[in-house]
């Protein structure tokens, strides 16, 4: 991947990430609205706070499980490059020992004719 299609890759990462992250806001919003549409009893007042600290609690579990998502992703992704480095090493030996058995048979097949 050369420098420019990288760097448009990471562009879209980035908005990607903005807009998914709108989209929580947006929901955490709705669902303020209608938890403090629940308790008729608040004043104006009263319902704008509950709406913002619902919003801010709604946000801060959003990010813990966004943070806990990455490391998982990151935890997962170092395991399967390993089995995938492992699996490389795995599938070289035995192409080498396949290799080295096709040469013994081949090596063996001519001494049997010159021998004959």
């Amino acid at each position: 991947m050369d420098e420019h299609t990288a760097e448009a890759a990471n562009g879209l990462n980035q908005l990607e990430g903005y807009l998914l992250w709108q989209a929580e806001i947006a929901e955490a919003q709705r669902a303020a609205a209608a938890f403090t549409g629940r308790l008729p009893w608040l004043t104006t007042g009263q319902r704008e706070e509950v709406a913002e600290a619902y919003v801010q609690a709604h946000l801060r579990l959003s990010r813990q499980a966004v943070a806990h998502i990455v490391k998982r992703i990151r935890q997962v992704r170092s395991e399967y490059e390993e089995r995938y480095h492992r699996l490389k090493i795995r599938i070289a030996a035995v192409v080498l020992a396949t290799l080295a058995l096709a040469a013994a048979v081949l090596a063996l097949l001519t001494h049997v004719r010159q021998a004959g």
